[in-house]
């Protein structure tokens, strides 16, 4: 140091030399002042554009390919207030529907659906009925049954039953997870050709029991398989109803799921002869590697859906409800011995993190979010946010006379964001909830921790907080 002081020309004055200091004080304030304010995510809510029905409730729920037992009954309260439109179910061989030629039993099939009523839903029929009568030999690749004239004058029978009984039902879907047989929890493994005239003679039954049916398939578990494009080629060819496609995909990723949607609209956007809706009814995280964080689920369930909102998804199942355990008995009775062995030890011996409810009927954190979506009930309201981490929902309600809006931070980085709630139309009452995934306590309030009520004046207001990871907040204006 002594040398350097001794040698060094100096080049400036002591009052140059203060300047400079001084400038360069400046200099670094402001450059910290904006790597801070770049920090900082900025959330736009306006209250004055309207954007149409937010139809928050085609985001739905599923439920099905494990048991002919009453899995939702105990759940119908909790399950009626999430609000969803639809519940897939499975229409499996356990419900037993033709014991043999020409005799039906309806009762066990009858008292699913009659609980699905109950929640305020209507049931989306996925039909993965093969019945001996049909298809005498246990085997996933023996696809088509033995007589096919027999065949629609079953699935007439069936979908005439629930005409009958007047159901509501609108949504039959053709098989499940067609691409992969018994691993998908149902006895077909077809081939493109194969699926395409099975899905006309299936659809044709359908629909001539009811005409206002809508009709629909694959249920792909890989939404690449060959089967959907020669689907959509054999009914654009010949002008076979197909008003759905529905396919699944499990994913820690939501904007791989998006990918997912995108990819199956633009093969769809290649007929446009056919208007089919797209329905990705299976979806959830990746069950083999799940990121045991609980706070990642509930902020996951937020983010996928607002993904498939934004990609232009019609309707989504997540699934599911609740878990459930199978009996290796029942399976034997219509899948192979390898079919039977995976279906028992998937979902008797595997951990599992897809229910809502768990084998305890415990109410699961990501139950709430699901919550909290379905209070975003009414028209849309313009949302936009400069963080691609931090995405959110916010609703006009008018039936209730209230605004809501729902924002999450999908990232495990807390996030400082500043909200700006734009035209506010009144002066208002706000009250805030934090979901809170970690706590032990399963009371309502414990996880939907609620704030006091403060009070925001008419016109533009801001709001700043703190996101913490995988935070979900949601607000009530009133």
């Amino acid at each position: 140091m002594r040398y350097r002081t001794r040698h060094t020309p100096r080049l400036l004055s002591s009052s140059t030399s203060n300047h400079f200091k001084y400038a360069l004080f400046v200099s670094i304030f402001l450059l910290t002042t904006l790597y801070i304010q770049a920090q900082v995510t900025n959330v736009k809510v306006d209250f004055s554009k309207e954007l149409g029905p937010m139809k928050m409730e085609q985001m739905a729920l599923g439920q099905g390919g494990l048991s002919e037992e009453p899995m939702l009954a105990s759940r119908v309260t909790e399950i009626r207030a999430l609000h969803p439109g639809i519940i897939r179910i499975f229409v499996s061989e356990y419900y037993d529907v033709i014991p043999e030629p020409g005799k039906y039993h309806f009762a066990t099939l009858d008292s699913t659906v009659s609980n699905i009523l109950q929640t305020g839903a209507r049931p989306f029929m996925s039909f993965c009925l093969k019945p001996k009568q049909f298809f005498p030999v246990v085997d996933h690749d023996i696809v088509e049954p033995n007589d096919y004239a027999g065949w629609e004058q079953f699935v007439y029978d069936v979908v005439k039953h629930y005409v009958n009984k007047g159901a509501g039902i609108t949504y039959w879907e053709v098989g499940n997870e067609v691409d992969i047989g018994e691993d998908g929890g149902t006895p077909y493994r077809f081939k493109p050709e194969s699926y395409a005239r099975y899905y006309k003679h299936t659809a044709a039954a359908i629909l001539r029991a009811d005409p206002n049916a809508k009709v629909g398939g694959p249920a792909l578990a890989y939404y690449k398989s060959p089967i959907l494009p020669e689907l959509l080629r054999v009914c654009s060819a010949e002008k076979i109803p197909l008003h759905f496609v529905s396919f699944h995909h499990y994913n820690n990723s939501p904007t791989v799921i998006r990918g997912q949607i995108e990819y199956v609209k633009n093969l769809v956007a290649q007929y446009p002869d056919i208007k089919a809706e797209t329905i990705m009814n299976e979806w959830n995280v990746d069950l083999f590697k799940p990121i045991l964080d609980t706070r990642y689920q509930p902020c996951y369930v937020a983010e996928t859906i607002w993904q498939m909102k934004d990609a232009g998804l019609d309707w989504s199942c997540y699934y599911h409800i609740r878990d459930w355990y199978v009996s290796f008995e029942t399976f034997s009775r219509f899948f192979s011995p390898h079919g039977t062995a995976f279906m028992t030890r998937w979902w008797n011996r595997q951990a599992q993190f897809s229910g809502l409810f768990d084998y305890q009927n415990q109410i699961r954190p990501a139950y709430y979010t699901f919550k909290l979506l379905s209070r975003l009930a009414g028209n849309k309201l313009a949302v936009t946010s400069n963080n691609d981490k931090v995405h959110g929902f916010a609703a006009h309600d008018a039936k209730m006379l209230m605004h809501n809006m729902m924002l999450w931070n999908f990232s495990d980085k807390p996030v400082t964001v500043k909200v700006d709630l734009v035209d506010l139309p009144k002066d208002m009452q706000v009250r805030h909830i934090v979901l809170d995934a970690t706590g032990a306590g399963l009371e309502e309030n414990q996880r939907l921790r609620p704030d006091p009520f403060i009070k925001l004046k008419k016109g533009t207001q801001t709001i700043n907080l703190k996101l913490e990871p995988w935070g979900v907040h949601y607000w009530s204006f009133e």
